[in-house]
Order: structure tokens, then C-alpha cells, then sequence
């Protein structure tokens, strides 16, 4: 099914992190009345669809939890949609690079 997705594909998941009225108090007026919303890519950690909560891998290695809301989305400033052959270079080089004592 295409609302759904398998571990390793790359995703994007949101969440809210302050509810409106929550955020800090010298944020402006208009901007207290708004909810501070997270948009995160990344690698999803285990099988999950659009809509559930899922747990994602950022390429920075982070792992952060949110609502699934895209399977392989594309980036919106014009490169194109993603490489899928490409998505695990960063993470593949960073470990060579471990491996041989270049980087923790």
C-alpha cells in the first residue's frame, strides 16, 4: 500500500512541541496564538503508516518521534525527489570514517 512504509525509507514525521499559550512569554502576540510545529526527515526505524506515530533516524543520527505525514518526500526547493540509491551514502561515509579513527 502506498500509506505505508518499511523500515529505512526515508519520511517525514511532524509533532508539536508548545501548545499555543505555552511559548515564551517575549515571543509577539500573534505568534503565541500558534502551536510550534516540528517537520522532521529522516530514516523510519520500524514499518509504519500515514498518520501513526512513528520513530524516525535523522541523517545527523538523532532519533525523534512524530506523526508520519510523507513517504519519500521530495524537497520542495527544487532538487527533485530523493535518490533512494543516495539516502544512506552520509551514513555509509561516516562510518568508514569511524572505522578508520577519523571521526567518534
Amino acid at each position: 500500500m502506498a500509506d505505508q512504509a518499511a523500515p529505512q525509507t526515508w519520511v517525514e514525521i511532524h509533532r508539536i512541541i508548545l501548545n499555543k499559550g505555552e511559548r515564551a512569554p517575549q515571543v509577539p502576540a500573534d505568534t503565541q496564538q500558534v502551536p510550534l510545529e516540528m517537520k522532521v526527515k529522516g530514516f523510519l526505524v520500524r514499518h509504519a503508516t500515514l498518520g501513526e506515530e512513528a520513530d524516525i533516524e535523522t541523517p545527523a543520527g538523532r532519533t525523534l518521534t512524530g506523526t508520519l505525514t510523507a513517504i519519500n518526500p521530495a524537497y520542495t526547493h527544487t532538487y527533485g525527489a530523493p535518490i533512494p540509491e543516495l539516502s544512506a551514502i552520509g551514513g555509509e561515509v561516516r562510518a568508514i570514517l569511524r572505522a578508520r579513527g577519523k571521526v567518534q
